[in-house]
């Protein structure tokens, strides 16, 4: 490969970029999509959250309040762990969205009528959700904390002397519960998508509308070089956005960042190669601008947008959706982002996100080089 002929075809990517600058909208295709999406992505109840319990007492008063959360339609205890660090860990890797912890002295103070008080551990990276689980944590304790007073009362005949069951939360991650904080990260996953796909799309099949593309085959550039020429500038246009987004969700939306900045770029350039080897395919195999960036729009921007988690709750969409999102790469560097930018993940615990984003890096990455090819046919 020719390092002076394949920069010589990144400067007239440039040129291209700078002269025609505009992007195609689409008229009818993306209301009906996004009619499909949001009547069937879009659900508001949540339910079947999961949740680990720490249970520090054991009593018959401490399984009784457990029972009351695993007959809770809202909850599914995944776990219940001996120690604090496992219940730290299950919040970290995301097994659950809250830990609740019942103190070891739990039914002495329901006996004795002092305040009881259950900590609830939420995980806030999605602001919404934390608001509702400690909604329904709440509701559930206070149900428990009703049947202690009713069972008392018909024991003993009296009032209750027993302080109703608190719940203290306290929220992990995004302490705030300030929305920004959730959706400003993923808003890189949706520029990536529009600069590598949507406009890398247009690329070659720009070359066939305006019947340069036979001149290209005259030159003695190879596919790779055309190839390559033209992803680069796209790629260097992507990164310097992406950083741009950043510095901005952090000096000026005060977005917390507490993962490093090396994971961050390296999990960036890996879906920067995927959405430009998916928006190159779609270049190729169209041969229409117009084809091309509808194509690019429906399979790229629109399930970034609808079906990645950077919106809805991917746990909360139905069964069938849930199963498209593992084929949608921009699922995987929205979940990178918001455990890099909230929780501070390191690289070693990122691996159930970016394994699936390194095979998409390689697969698409040779079906867009075996897809072109310098001919006419």
């Amino acid at each position: 490969m020719n390092v002076r002929r394949m920069l010589v075809m990144a400067q007239k990517e440039v040129l291209h970029i700078v002269r025609d600058p505009q992007s195609l909208a689409i008229v009818i295709v993306m209301p009906i999509i996004l009619v499909l999406l949001f009547g069937y992505g879009v659900n508001i109840d949540l339910k079947g959250l999961p949740v680990v319990v720490l249970d520090q007492e054991g009593s018959q008063q401490s399984q009784d309040l457990l029972k009351h959360l695993q007959a809770s339609q809202y909850f599914h205890v995944a776990g219940v762990v001996n120690q604090y660090s496992a219940l730290t860990r299950a919040l970290d890797r995301g097994d659950a969205k809250a830990g609740v912890v019942i103190p070891w002295n739990f039914s002495e103070r329901l006996r004795g009528g002092g305040p009881v008080q259950v900590q609830a551990l939420v995980d806030a990276t999605d602001d919404n959700s934390a608001n509702i689980l400690t909604g329904y944590l709440q509701s559930v304790v206070q149900a428990y904390s009703a049947q202690v007073q009713a069972d008392w009362l018909q024991n003993h005949g009296a009032p209750v002397p027993v302080a109703p069951v608190a719940v203290q939360v306290r929220t992990w991650y995004n302490e705030d519960l300030e929305s920004s904080a959730f959706i400003i990260p993923g808003i890189l996953a949706l520029v990536m998508s529009v600069i590598g796909a949507f406009l890398t799309s247009l690329t070659i099949a720009r070359e066939w509308e305006r019947g340069t593309m036979e001149q290209l085959i005259s030159t003695p550039v190879s596919a790779g070089e055309i190839m390559m020429g033209k992803l680069i500038p796209y790629f260097v246009l992507g990164m310097a956005d992406t950083v741009i987004c950043a510095l901005l969700a952090i000096f000026w939306f005060k977005v917390p960042f507490r993962g490093s900045y090396a994971t961050l770029m390296i999990s960036s350039a890996m879906f920067m190669v995927v959405v430009l080897s998916m928006g190159f395919f779609i270049s190729v195999l169209a041969k229409g601008q117009f084809a091309a960036s509808q194509i690019a729009l429906i399979t790229t921007f629109l399930p970034a947008f609808l079906l990645s988690g950077f919106l809805f709750a991917i746990e909360q969409m139905p069964v069938p959706l849930q199963v498209i999102t593992h084929v949608i790469p921009a699922r995987y560097y929205v979940s990178v982002l918001k455990k890099i930018f909230l929780k501070g993940t390191t690289i070693t615990m990122l691996y159930t996100d970016l394994a699936p984003l390194a095979i998409f890096t390689v697969v698409l990455g040779v079906l867009a080089t075996r897809s072109f090819h310098k001919r006419l046919s």
